[in-house]
């Protein structure tokens, strides 16, 4: 698959439906791979956290989560064909598994999140199969307790929502003992879709314009928001 490569990552040249279609074919043949959803934010974070862009670099598939990242690649004489934000992906993936029976896992959040998660998702997609829920956790002396039952449970999709980049970390270190045919880390969907959360309205996020939402909404992630809409910007133009 072409891929744009924007501060040293790959962020793979696809669309919404070809990543679906990504998913479908990865669960067919059942080799445990892993998605990124690879944002502004991420690539700055890879910088200066050495493992996590050895993950990214290792990922089988970087999603372009973040208008800047099409900019940066129009910027560099590239194209990325569109956003393709994770947290519409999980739906997406949820409304695709419940047509053709691939079983959800959705790990992470707070206590609670990921069960009221399922509970919406069956709700919304009747017969969508989610094998199981749990908050967990990212510490390595957790990861025995929460393996065997992931394992045992078969899912074709785990969706792990620990927050970036511990999710992506976590995934790395597991997914082959996991053996699931995809995992993804998804960040805050889980606390959208149970309604913990809520995401900017669908024109701000036409407009580019979520990192503001976020910033009125959570003024604590400012240090954060910097990172994707200033020091990622100035980082692409001095490449």
């Amino acid at each position: 698959m072409r891929s744009v490569t924007i501060l040293g990552i790959p962020i793979h040249a696809i669309t919404m439906s070809e990543t679906l279609d990504w998913v479908a074919a990865a669960i067919a043949d059942r080799s445990p791979r892993q998605i990124c959803t690879t944002n502004p934010e991420f690539l700055m974070t890879a910088r200066r956290d050495a493992a996590f862009r050895e993950v990214l670099t290792d990922s089988d598939l970087n999603i372009p989560d973040g208008i800047g990242l099409l900019w940066a690649a129009r910027r560099l004489g590239d194209r990325l064909p569109e956003r393709v934000a994770g947290s519409d992906l999980v739906v997406a993936i949820a409304a695709r598994a419940a047509r053709e029976g691939w079983r959800l896992y959705l790990l992470g959040a707070a206590p609670g999140v990921a069960e009221r998660a399922a509970d919406v998702l069956r709700a919304a997609h009747p017969g969508l199969l989610v094998v199981g829920a749990e908050s967990g956790s990212p510490r390595s002396e957790d990861a025995e307790r929460l393996i065997g039952p992931i394992v045992a449970a078969r899912p074709d999709v785990l969706f792990v929502a620990y927050g970036a980049p511990a999710q992506d970390k976590w995934i790395a270190a597991h997914r082959v003992r996991l053996g699931v045919p995809v995992a993804i880390g998804v960040g805050g969907t889980l606390d959208f879709i149970a309604g913990q959360a809520s995401r900017a309205p669908r024109w701000v996020q036409q407009l580019g314009l979520e990192w503001l939402y976020r910033f009125v909404r959570q003024p604590w992630r400012a240090r954060r928001i910097a990172a994707a809409v200033i020091e990622f910007p100035l980082a692409v133009l001095r490449r």
